[in-house]
């Protein structure tokens, strides 16, 4: 904007005056020249309002483009390509925009006008570039990237992005020479030195690969790091011996590094020698200065390194006893410890260590998980019910550890805790648990709901089982012989039952239900046909087998007989309370 100044000196005052004295002396020949610059600044200011206007789309197309709303700048840079279509850093603009968006192929035309405009400009190259690598154009990319590093050693670096468009298009020896020449222009990188070793490796020119990883060591000779690296590559392409050089080489650097011990150690094993084996696991395991957990993962994977041998099973396992005694407050080395017990089916030991485990950090889930496990394979029912609600007060939404909890409950006849326990893992397993583990909480729900007399839901609960798995052992067993006991639905119990000895002949447990059932049903014959066959599973007569096979004989009149059968039901044990009764009277 002009300001206009008031006349102020002298030497205003005097110009003004000259400009009226030269219009009064030659009044047509200063109009004719007024009307001239008049013309000429009207063009001018034309000009510079269009300029202003085109700059003011482009600043907002870019405002929105860094807000993250491309459709917008698009809207403001198609207004301004319209009024000036050969702006090359509109064209840009839009490609970017569109780019943004996913409009890949509508972008490229835009990128190639700013390109056609300005070749000079490597931004406008490299946009282009990317388009066409992203519609794998590749040869196109190539031309541009081979374009621009031709310009000067100052673009060396984008040598890396060629190299890479090579291999996207499966032209591995251009990507080396590539790579090659950004090293000879910028020195080693351990970028590229890495990509040319994959791309060797993928030819199968290992020693070219090894090459690559002796330049790494060289660079930094100080450093094992390389040194054991390149023996992991070697090892990775069975050259044991020279990695044994390599690991050798590292250890003089630092005698204590213990992956390189773990390096040689894989080694021996391979070439058989477990006795090197065991040495230099021991040198890892002796290092005062190394984490008492690194120790336990390297030692997990022990038994991997020595074979299935029982010796080398013994040997891992000697080395996690000690390294547990000796770092008692380290809880992945208990879990490491019980991790190879439960591997050699020592399950009461296992669970004692991940007990330690989960006391010193209660925080691993898989931990409470093994726990639990090994405490319902064991029978281990109060430590069931202990380590279950330990779990819920750190998990309290996992719904396994409530099954655990439900199941333990359930044991100890504790059924109003056992229905919480199962009604709120069934909530939250709703949508992730298995059928298998659906199936098994509603069964035990049916369990607990019998023991608090709510026959409905237990029945209930039972029925859902069947609907799914009507050849349920636990609930076509459990839901008859309840039905029996409380003489309820007896057609359904007989009907349950009998596909269960259908499918189990000679299950005395099961046999025993049938022939409750039948017992029930005032069916002695036939109750008596199957407890015989009960009887004949000698390790399986329980004192409840008996004492029934005595009630059977009573009813068919043969009370002596019965009377006999009730005294073994008492010398076994775990008959029903009124056995004593039934013993002094003779009389059911």
């Amino acid at each position: 904007m002009r300001i206009l100044r008031p006349f102020g000196t002298n030497r205003q005052n005097l110009l003004w005056l000259g400009l009226m004295v030269w219009v009064g002396i030659y009044p047509a020949e200063a109009q004719r020249k007024r009307a001239q610059a008049d013309t000429s600044l009207a063009k001018q200011a034309s000009t510079t309002t269009a300029r202003i206007e085109e700059e003011t789309m482009f600043v907002e197309g870019m405002r929105s483009l860094m807000a993250d709303e491309p459709a917008k700048a698009i809207t403001q840079f198609t207004k301004l390509l319209q009024k000036s279509p050969n702006n090359a850093a509109a064209q840009y603009a839009t490609a970017n925009a569109l780019m943004k968006t996913g409009k890949t192929a509508e972008a490229i035309p835009y990128a190639a006008k700013a390109y056609s405009l300005d070749a000079s400009n490597k931004f406008y190259n490299l946009l282009l570039a990317e388009l066409y690598v992203k519609q794998k154009r590749y040869g196109e990319a190539e031309d541009l990237y081979e374009t621009l590093l031709k310009k000067g050693p100052e673009n060396a670096e984008y040598g890396v992005e060629l190299a890479a468009i090579y291999l996207f298009d499966e032209k591995p020896d251009k990507a080396l020479a590539t790579y090659n020449a950004v090293e000879r222009e910028l020195g080693l990188n351990e970028e590229i030195t890495r990509q040319k070793q994959r791309i060797y490796l993928k030819q199968n020119k290992i020693d070219k690969a090894i090459e690559e990883a002796e330049k790494l060591a060289a660079s930094e000779p100080g450093d094992p790091d390389y040194l054991l690296e390149g023996a992991e590559l070697l090892i990775a392409n069975d050259r044991h011996d020279q990695a044994i050089g390599w690991v050798e080489r590292a250890l003089k650097l630092n005698a204590d590094l213990p992956q390189a011990h773990v390096l040689l150690a894989d080694i021996y094993r391979k070439k058989g020698d477990m006795e090197r084996v065991k040495q230099e696991l021991n040198h890892v395991f002796a290092n005062p200065n190394l984490e008492a957990g690194l120790k336990a993962r390297i030692l997990s994977s022990y038994v991997g390194l020595t074979g299935d041998g029982e010796a080398s099973k013994q040997d891992a396992l000697k080395m996690a006893q000690d390294l547990a005694k000796t770092n008692p407050n380290d809880p992945k080395t208990q879990v490491m410890l019980a991790d190879l017990l439960v591997q050699q089916g020592q399950k009461a030991q296992a669970r004692d260590a991940y007990a330690r485990a989960a006391r010193l950090d209660g925080s691993v889930y898989e931990v409470w998980g093994a726990l639990l496990q090994l405490d319902g394979e064991l029978n281990q029912v109060d430590s069931l019910l202990v380590h279950s609600e330990q779990a819920l007060e750190v998990f309290p939404t996992q719904g396994l550890f409530w099954y655990s909890n439900g199941s333990a409950n359930l044991f100890k006849r504790r059924y109003q805790q056992a229905v919480d326990a199962f009604e709120e893992s069934k909530k939250l397993l709703a949508s992730s648990g298995s059928a298998e583990l659906k199936r098994g909480i509603d069964a035990q729900l049916g369990d607990a709901y019998n023991g608090l007399g709510e026959h409905e839901k237990s029945d209930e609960a039972y029925e859902a089982v069947l609907k799914v798995d009507p050849l349920n052992d636990h609930v076509l067993n459990n839901y008859s012989y309840f039905l029996s006991l409380r003489k309820a639905k007896l057609d359904r119990a007989r009907q349950l039952a009998s596909k269960l000895v259908e499918r189990h002949p000679t299950n005395a447990t099961y046999l025993d239900t049938y022939a409750w059932v039948l017992y029930v049903s005032k069916d002695y014959a036939n109750a008596r046909k199957y407890l015989e066959k009960a009887l004949a599973d000698t390790t399986n007569v329980s004192g409840t087998i008996l004492e029934h096979y005595g009630d059977v004989l009573y009813e068919l009149g043969e009370r002596d007989k019965a009377a006999e059968q009730w005294k073994r039901a008492k010398q076994k044990g775990g008959a029903g309370p009124d056995l004593d009764k039934k013993i002094a009277t003779g009389k059911l």
